[in-house]
């Protein structure tokens, strides 16, 4: 449902600015696969982890844990597009680091203390939105690939790749738990209307991201990263009556002060003297 929301929102927007009638003479699908099926894919699979991670953490420690993936998003830039990073930022991605290993220690020994479930919270909540943010960040590179050497534009890339991906998520209800709960109750079992609160953020999320990136810049999309954070604590709080454990408390500052950093001081190439 998320990527249908995707695929609505990204279609009017390209309605709106006159650009879908362009991109639909100029589609091709050798075009599609070469630059969205491989991110696609990816998409779906971290999806999956995300959606198993949900389930074993609190939304506060699931925030945290999921800026990890701008070390991956720089690891791979680099392998892929060669994009190199300032001293401030290296230095950024290793208090990122400190906290996202300081909060799984912690939280799983918490958790575990409390329910006795301590490989649980390890294997399926901690280690499922590690490996989702290692495979966001390959995503994330492999995407700005297509966009800046194959001039793909995003929003067909968003079309496309909640295509690929729904696809890839319709096959693997074949064999998983969620499939043969669906079969049982109907694709729509569960559901109230605050769910489509949920299904609809991620999809104007997911648009308005790109937009702040390409219009704002990437020092303000820092600072919207940052203020998520801090409104993640405000809400669990007011709505699941449940503070930051001490390991957040500890933790969210490191990670503030390093997408902040990160975001203030890029790379800057050294003008040869001539």
């Amino acid at each position: 449902m998320c990527e249908i929301a995707k695929v609505i929102c990204a279609l009017i927007v390209m309605a709106k600015d006159g650009s879908l009638e362009k991109v639909y003479n100029e589609w091709t699908l050798v075009g599609a696969l070469t630059a969205s099926g491989l991110p696609a894919a990816i998409y779906a699979l971290q999806n999956s982890l995300l959606q198993i991670s949900y389930k074993n953490l609190d939304s506060l420690t699931f925030s945290i844990l999921n800026q990890t993936k701008i070390i991956f998003t720089a690891l791979f830039t680099y392998l892929i597009l060669r994009q190199k990073q300032s001293i401030q930022q290296i230095g950024a991605l290793f208090l990122l680091i400190v906290a996202a290993v300081l909060l799984s220690i912690g939280e799983g020994s918490r958790k575990g203390s409390r329910s006795g479930s301590s490989d649980q919270i390890l294997f399926y909540g901690i280690i499922p939105v590690l490996v989702a943010s290692l495979l966001s960040g390959l995503a994330s590179a492999l995407c700005q690939w297509a966009s800046q050497v194959k001039k793909h534009s995003s929003y067909l890339m968003t079309v496309e790749m909640s295509f690929v991906g729904s696809l890839c998520l319709l096959i693997s209800t074949s064999k998983s738990p969620d499939g043969e709960a669906i079969r049982r109750h109907g694709f729509l079992y569960g559901w109230t209307p605050l769910t489509l609160i949920p299904v609809l953020s991620n999809a104007f999320g997911g648009i308005l991201v790109g937009l702040v990136t390409s219009h704002a810049g990437g020092v303000r999309k820092g600072f919207v990263i940052v203020s998520a954070l801090i409104a993640t604590a405000l809400l669990q709080f007011v709505f699941e009556g449940k503070p930051p454990s001490f390991f957040c408390l500890v933790a969210l500052p490191l990670v503030l002060c390093s997408i902040s950093i990160y975001q203030k001081y890029p790379y800057q190439v050294k003008k040869k003297e001539s």
